[in-house]
């Protein structure tokens, strides 16, 4: 774990990213956008297990920097849906996109039990994370 951690940390933002002080909170929400596609702020809340307001202050930091969009929701003009700029999609998917196939290509060998049990013991492990 330490290794993989390690090897993570060494991933070089792209250069054409340096200059937007980009912190470890953002790379959650741009890998989420670019993994799950466009998603409400309320939904990235959810899954980065913050709160909306954080959401947006966020995505309203990164909006200005042009590096996500945010679109009214046709079926309901109240929200804003959120998505990286095109601008910038390729360097985060070069970026950020190495990850994903890695672990696509890890446990694409085995079953959905055993895939639930990985997923399990990363979850268990995160938890005694917390606790400390």
């Amino acid at each position: 774990m330490p290794r993989m951690v390690g090897r993570v940390k060494r991933i070089r933002i792209p250069e054409e990213l340096q200059s937007l002080s980009l912190a470890p909170r953002h790379l959650s929400l741009l890998a989420y956008l670019l993994f799950d596609g466009p998603l409400g702020v309320n939904e990235l809340a959810a899954r980065l297990e913050v709160a909306p307001t954080t959401v947006s202050l966020m995505v309203g930091d990164l909006a200005r920097k042009g590096v996500l969009e945010r679109a009214e929701d046709p079926a309901d003009r109240r929200r804003k849906i959120v998505s990286i700029a095109e601008a910038h999609r390729a360097s985060i998917d070069g970026w950020l996109g190495r990850g994903a196939t890695a672990w696509q290509a890890a446990l694409a060998p085995l079953s959905a039990a055993e895939r639930g049990l990985f997923i399990d013991t990363l979850a268990a492990y995160e938890a005694g994370l917390a606790e400390g």
